[in-house]
């Protein structure tokens, strides 16, 4: 009797765990596919952003080129809520006191300073002060992104998984691209000429210069580390021939990401992109010193064979049509007093922005014209039979200026020249190979945007989340080196 009375609790539990699995059964059969999908995406998720920041952080990387495509219960992109996860995630190990590392003051004074400009600014506008908070949230969720992992990068593996996203996400992207091209799949508008089936490159971002911007966040580091892992490789030789067959496909897998970047780049024909890609390379150059010369030889080597394959008129004609028309796009000139053809439609179009943004700065040179308000204050500046805004003055410089005055673009180029300090710093301390080949390209990727941004816009799209990881690698790298290995655990 008393044995029954044992058994008894245990069936009663094992009923009422057969009847919970058999509802759950049929909820799971009566709910859509794709809901299911994302209930496990949102649940693997947000165990990831718990377990680790880190790895919160790296999936709102991956998130940036699909933010336009998925969309969440709630409104929410995906980008918006990998953010949400990797802040939540972040909080969550701060206040479990769990191990991480101390931000950089300098750089955090500065970023500081670029979102105290943008809400100064965004406070007195006399335009739309909506549109002046979304700007500003737009550079807190860059700001919190690299506060995030800054704060969390402890481990050499941190690194390396936030490097794999920042190649991962750019090169899916600029496959499509390619393939976009080759197939014709566009709006005729991105027609590279009128009598040829190709259109300029796009991906996922819709835009081909934005797209381009994209990518020159990316192949740098790519290039880099392609480098490094290759010279390991040779250096492996055949002393473990399993090991070395591994790294000699890691290299393989490398230098593929970086001719899909490259050849998605090239096929963007975004001019500002190309100069942008050369400056980056100057940047990796200078960041190399002297084992940088057979490298910059090489280069030197092919812009001599494509100036003369120029001349000659062995380059296909909308490449070199493209390529002659760089210098009107650096050119100055009153976009009011000029005839607007179909071939300079661009050129002039773009100097009427410029022109445009430099009215709103001196409009009002300390606070501008307030943070987002370009293409609210266009009309009011607009040079004649230029009506139309593109949203931005086709220069960052001068756009950050326009928006947000003397102050705002003052604080933007600090927090820039804090990075490039921050990875002067990293290539100094560095010994590890891989950490340095990143550094190099973060150093190439620092060049390019900046280049890149005297023609564009760069700071769009949540591309600030990418800009600010690879910010953050470098600064880890530059406190967390192998000589304070008792301070940083990076290992």
């Amino acid at each position: 009797m008393h044995g029954l009375r044992a058994i008894a609790p245990s069936l009663r539990t094992t009923i009422t765990l057969w009847l919970v699995a058999v509802a759950l059964g049929i909820l799971l059969a009566r709910t859509p596919l794709d809901t299911l999908a994302l209930m496990a995406g949102a649940a693997l998720a947000l165990i990831l952003a718990l377990a680790h920041p880190v790895l919160a952080v790296g999936m709102a990387v991956l998130s940036v080129p699909v933010q336009e495509l998925i969309t969440l219960p709630g409104g929410l992109s995906v980008t918006q809520m990998t953010v949400l996860l990797a802040l939540g995630g972040w909080l969550f190990h701060t206040l479990a006191r769990a191990e991480q590392r101390m931000l950089p003051t300098d750089l955090l004074l500065l970023w500081g300073g670029v979102l105290f400009a943008l809400l100064l600014s965004a406070s007195v506008t006399p335009y739309s002060r909506t549109e002046a908070l979304r700007e500003t949230a737009r550079w807190m969720v860059a700001a919190g992104v690299w506060m995030a992992a800054a704060s969390t990068i402890t481990r050499r593996w941190h690194i390396i998984y936030l490097l794999a996203c920042l190649l991962i996400a750019p090169a899916v992207c600029a496959g499509i691209g390619i393939v976009q091209f080759a197939t014709g799949d566009g709006p005729p508008t991105f027609r590279i000429a009128p009598d040829l089936p190709y259109v300029r490159a796009y991906g996922t971002i819709g835009q081909p210069n934005s797209f381009a911007g994209y990518l020159n966040m990316a192949w740098p580091l790519a290039l880099a580390l392609a480098m490094v892992t290759a010279n390991s490789a040779r250096q492996s030789g055949v002393r473990r021939r399993l090991a070395a067959t591994g790294r000699w496909m890691l290299v393989v897998v490398v230098w593929g990401v970086v001719g899909v970047l490259l050849t998605a780049l090239m096929m963007s024909f975004s001019r500002g992109a190309w100069i942008g890609a050369a400056i980056g390379v100057t940047g990796m150059a200078l960041s190399l010193g002297r084992r940088a010369l057979p490298a910059l030889l090489g280069l030197v080597a092919v812009g001599v064979a494509v100036v003369l394959l120029a001349i000659v008129g062995a380059l296909p004609e909308a490449l070199m049509t493209r390529l002659a028309s760089i210098w009107q796009s650096v050119a100055w000139f009153d976009a009011a007093a000029v005839t607007v053809t179909p071939e300079n439609f661009a050129v002039v179009e773009r100097m009427a922005h410029l022109q445009a943004g430099w009215e709103m700065f001196r409009s009002a040179p300390l606070f501008g014209v307030g943070p987002g308000n370009y293409s609210v204050a266009y009309p009011e500046f607009a040079v004649s039979g230029w009506y139309a805004s593109r949203g931005h003055a086709h220069n960052y410089y001068l756009h950050m200026a326009a928006e947000t005055g003397i102050i705002g673009i003052v604080a933007y180029l600090a927090l820039l020249g804090g990075v490039i300090r921050q990875a002067l710093r990293a290539l100094r301390r560095t010994t590890d190979p891989i950490l340095y080949g990143a550094t190099v390209g973060g150093c190439g990727i620092i060049a390019a945007v900046a280049g890149h941004n005297l023609f564009e816009n760069l700071h769009v799209l949540n591309f600030g989340i990418q800009l600010a990881v690879v910010w953050a690698v470098i600064g880890a790298i530059a406190h967390c080196t192998e000589d304070i290995q008792s301070q940083c655990a990076i290992s």
